[in-house]
């Protein structure tokens, strides 16, 4: 059996209300036909014989294909009415027809099928109803139906079906042998519930395959009719996509009094779709864009949005009101699949656009702080490629990062790639027995390419601002050895070749001034060529230790210590027959200041000074072994004190100062099986400062100090309820695999999730509270700076249905709370109420939202709202 697919999308308070298509049912009581509405539905037909071998084609009511049937419990068969009656979780298939239920009669003669569900006489319980699917279309249960195989009409008590995110019901519905449905008593509903809390009720209507036609139909919330509704609706269903209206929305804020997102969508094929919007305030501003999205399965899918905005603000009259704010945003997201095209990538994420749109149009309308205090905003869009049977890898990129507040935009354009596997020349496929030291020796090969700028907002779009373009492509080839010696040691030895062209050099001059010299730098175009190499080779070892307690619960303590030391020799590139560094033109001291012609290339440049030492390196791993009693499987479990502690350095004999770099060190641990992460870094000076806060080349330890933290920085963030993080990645995957499907605010509104570690409610999760910390210490000379930040953001449930959230923050160095929002959520099952509140800073702000769950049924809400935007 076919059934016809209406769907009724959007039922509004403000008493719009819009019909659309899918299947028309009705949710009540069980109900089952009487004895009387047997007789009447029972359809005359041909006699035809049961079985599951098809019949000849020239026997008279033959089916023409064959009737597999079964059943858990019994079969019944009545021979002299040519009737089977099937008992217990009873199933009949049919062509692409299929039914369940726990009684099935199927009347031969007739050729028509009765199916209903049972009472269960101990718990008085109608269970067992008839689920019946035809091909793609959804599962339909109902209470009860009659169906005749030969003139394909039928009849059906109580059906419910879930379509489309919403949930449909009717009382009954009868289909002809014309694919015609008429239905009665129907209600079209988010809500899953046999009796659910709102509906929109349909008297009676007809669905074709090409068009529906309704009698009244009204909204009832809890029971309750409201006077909202249309007398009758004629609504066409074509077979491929159609384009319409896009409702406005209506309201007031600082702009003044607004109609947003008055527009037209077009479908323009199976692929693509298009919106275009305009928004439109009392005051003159006013708001366009335009929303593309494509699909193709198993191929590709993304979305395109831009967005333009002409925003006046002040008092009317001035000059700032004359001279509106122009501002535009580009967003554009794409992914592959993995499937598509095996070897090659390619993927997208732009978020591109003036630094004052979010805060001149209060987030595109959605007044979202988060969006509104936006201080970045960053690109890129790569395509990479796996070629030679995976010898090389090829990769580029286009990317783009913004800082909103200071106007500045960083583009790459392009930055790529090519690398080539680590290759053994002289080993070979059909070696036997193993590797023969030169046959260890390994060759790399790898090449990037850089074309950058670094400019104000501003300046971008000028034609000057070519020149400032930073471009380049760096060439590296590292040879290396690797051996094991004496058992114990790992030796490494190798040699790094680099090379970099570059398309501009630069040439520095002092020019005489009044009050002086000036120093002038002048950019000369033109292509050069600049190489370095260097050499090196080292030991590498691990130390095993152990100290064991007799008494306690600590068992023992076990260190991992891990110690390198190499040599490594690189020429002074410094020297005047590389020509890399020149001397400062116009400069007559004595000590004549020396410059890299490629100073501040992509890249960089060779550097001055020959550099024979020797570097070193020590890493560190200390675990401890307590005594276990909870589980009974162990004796004991490990826990790990420090996973990582390690210090580096270098001495190069060849310096004639400072032949001691500084001490880099860094680690990191965790506590409370491993619930709480710390990672932290930091560098020591050796050397001693003078009273100016200048280093001097003498040793801190000569005067019986250690060596000077000149930097020090910490990170952790925690969450006491792992189960949270988990679930709320789970629901996020979930949630990005339907936005294909969503319209753009619905789309913003799934992108702030992903932001906002509080935006997603999930009430399965108790409680949930995290935090995130930073610490940072710096000391260049006498004068130190500190910074550190602490973000706290969490949940917890009052009662099953009651969930409160919070984040909040605090800067120590501006001494100020970051931005703070407490939220409280009550679940109502198919409805949700939520109040959202901030109570300090610029965009202080509450809101109160009761609201459909489901998307299908957004315009289905009630909104009140104090803002920054909506003070009224």
């Amino acid at each position: 059996m076919k059934f016809i697919r209406p769907i009724f999308i959007l039922f509004s308070l403000t008493a719009f209300f819009v019909l659309g298509k899918d299947t028309i049912a009705y949710a009540q009581k069980s109900v089952l036909p009487s004895d009387n509405e047997v007789k009447t539905a029972r359809l005359s037909a041909d006699t035809i014989k049961l079985d599951t071998i098809p019949k000849k084609t020239n026997q008279a009511g033959a089916f023409s294909s064959k009737v597999n049937y079964s059943a858990e419990d019994s079969i019944k068969a009545d021979i002299n009415n040519n009737i089977v009656y099937l008992y217990g979780k009873a199933k009949v298939k049919y062509e692409d027809f299929e039914i369940e239920a726990d009684f099935i009669k199927l009347d031969q003669k007739n050729n028509t099928l009765f199916a209903k569900g049972l009472i269960n006489p101990k718990t008085k319980t109608y269970s067992g109803k008839p689920l019946l699917t035809q091909g793609a279309e959804p599962p339909l249960t109902t209470d009860s139906l009659f169906f005749n195989y030969k003139t394909k009409k039928g009849k059906s008590f109580g059906i419910f079906t879930d379509v489309e995110g919403g949930y449909l019901q009717a009382a009954q519905f009868k289909k002809n042998q014309y694919d015609e449905g008429f239905f009665k008593k129907g209600i079209y509903s988010t809500c899953n519930l046999p009796h659910p809390h709102f509906g929109i009720h349909i008297i009676k209507g007809i669905a074709t395959d090409k068009q529906i036609i309704t009698g009244p139909a009204y909204l009832v919330i809890e029971d309750i009719p409201l006077p909202l509704g249309v007398p009758f609706g004629f609504f066409p269903k074509p077979n491929r996509r159609s384009g319409g209206l896009l409702f406005p929305t209506f309201g007031e804020d600082t702009r003044g009094f607004f109609m947003r997102d008055l527009g037209y969508y077009l479908g323009l094929n199976d692929y693509w779709d298009l919106s275009t919007r305009g928004t439109l305030y009392s005051k003159g501003s006013y708001e366009l864009g335009t929303a593309a999205r494509y699909r193709k399965n198993y191929k590709y899918d993304g979305g395109l949005n831009f967005r333009f905005a002409s925003t006046k603000n002040g008092v009317e009259g001035t000059e700032s009101f004359k001279r509106p704010n122009k501002d535009f945003n580009l967003t554009w997201s794409h992914s592959q699949s993995p499937l598509a095209n095996p070897g090659t990538t390619f993927s997208a994420s732009v978020n591109a656009g003036t630094g004052s749109y979010f805060s001149n149009t209060g987030a595109a309308g959605t007044y979202n702080p988060t969006e509104i205090a936006r201080n970045t905003l960053s690109s890129s869009i790569s395509y990479g490629k796996v070629f030679a049977n995976g010898l090389f890898n090829f990769s580029s990129s286009l990317s783009h990062s913004q800082d909103i507040e200071q106007q500045t935009v960083f583009l790459d354009l392009p930055r790529f790639s090519l690398n080539m596997t680590t290759i053994n020349p002289f080993d070979t496929k059909d070696r036997a027995g193993e590797q023969k030291w030169y046959q260890r020796l390994s060759l790399g090969y790898s090449m990037q390419g850089s074309n950058s700028i670094n400019t104000k907002e501003y300046k971008l779009f000028k034609k000057e601002s070519l020149k400032d373009f930073r471009n380049g492509i760096q060439h590296d080839i590292p040879i290396n050895l690797s051996l094991n010696i004496l058992k114990y040691f790992q030796f490494n030895s190798g040699m790094q070749y680099s090379e970099k062209w570059y398309l501009q050099t630069i040439s520095k001059r002092l020019d005489p001034v009044a009050s002086g010299f000036k120093q002038v730098t002048d950019t000369i175009q033109g292509f050069s060529r600049v190489y370095d190499y260097s050499v090196n080779t080292g030991l590498a070892t691990k130390i095993y230790g152990k100290f064991n307690f007799k008494k306690g619960n600590l068992m023992a303590l076990r260190h991992i210590m891990t110690p390198s030391v190499n040599f490594n020799y690189r020429p002074d590139f410094g020297t005047s027959r590389f020509g890399y560094f020149q001397n400062l033109q116009g400069d007559t001291s004595k000590n004549v200041a020396r410059y890299s012609i490629y100073e501040n290339a992509v890249f960089g440049s060779p550097s001055s000074g020959r550099v024979a030492g020797i570097g070193f390196s020590v890493d560190n791993n200390v675990e401890a072994k307590v005594r276990s009693d909870a589980d009974s499987t162990k004796n004991s479990i490990n826990i790990p004190i420090l996973q990582s502690l390690t210090f580096s350095g270098s001495y190069n004999f060849a310096a004639e100062n400072f032949k001691l770099s500084t001490i880099g060190f860094s680690g990191r641990t965790s506590f409370f099986k491993e619930k709480i992460g710390i990672n932290f870094y930091g560098t020591l000076d050796p050397y001693k400062l003078d009273n100016l806060g200048n280093r001097i080349d003498k040793y801190t330890f000569e005067s019986g100090k250690l060596a000077r933290l000149t930097n020090f920085g910490l990170s952790t963030d925690f969450s006491l309820n792992s189960k949270a993080a988990k679930k709320r990645g789970e629901n996020l995957n979930k949630l990005d695999k339907g936005k294909q499907n969503l319209s753009r605010s619905q789309q913003e509104e799934l992108n702030a999730i992903s932001r906002d570690p509080n935006a997603f409610v999930d009430f399965n999760i108790p409680w949930n509270v995290s935090a995130a910390y930073s610490f940072n210490y710096s000391k260049n000379g006498l004068q130190s700076n500190i910074s550190n930040t602490l973000n706290i953001f969490g949940d917890f449930n009052v009662t099953p249905k009651w969930k409160v959230q919070y984040t909040s923050g605090y800067d120590f160095q501006a001494n100020k709370l970051s931005l703070t929002q407490f939220s409280i959520y009550r679940d109502l099952h198919c409805w949700d109420l939520s109040f959202r509140w901030s109570p300090i800073g610029t965009y202080k702000f509450y809101s109160v939202d009761l609201r459909v769950k489901a998307s299908i049924l957004q315009d289905l809400k009630l909104s009140k709202r104090r803002d920054f935007y909506n003070n009224f």
